[in-house]
């Protein structure tokens, strides 16, 4: 089996306290990631606020929700996985490497996909 190079986008609820608004609670959760990500220094992981979509018209719609204070942020973390040796292998690589700096989140994979041929960058080189 070929080794593949991927894209791995990781799914991360944050919870955010002393918070009014939807804003508030995105800025500080984007804040309290990118922190936690460049003490491991893994400042080449992209952090994006996820999307929701209604169900009752469909729209899309920023994942941030606040109640009593405390706010509840979707983050899409999304990191390129080098010479892995499978589609499981790069997943199981992108929640080891983002694990390591968002102790105690669950990671659920959003999305993988495979990178082109010789689009190389930032990530993690096996």
């Amino acid at each position: 089996m070929g080794e593949s190079n991927y894209v791995v986008v990781l799914e991360a609820p944050i919870i955010v306290r002393d918070v009014e608004t939807a804003e508030d609670a995105i800025n500080v959760a984007v804040s309290k990631v990118a922190k936690a990500l460049n003490k491991e220094k893994l400042d080449f992981v992209r952090v994006e606020i996820g999307y929701s979509q209604c169900p009752v018209c469909g729209a899309h719609f920023e994942s941030a929700f606040v109640i009593g204070n405390i706010g509840l942020v979707g983050i899409y973390l999304t990191i390129k996985v080098y010479n892995a040796q499978s589609i499981e292998h790069a997943e199981r690589i992108a929640k080891a490497v983002v694990g390591k700096a968002l102790k105690k989140v669950p990671l659920k994979v959003f999305e993988i996909k495979e990178l082109a041929e010789g689009d190389r960058g930032e990530g993690i080189d096996i």
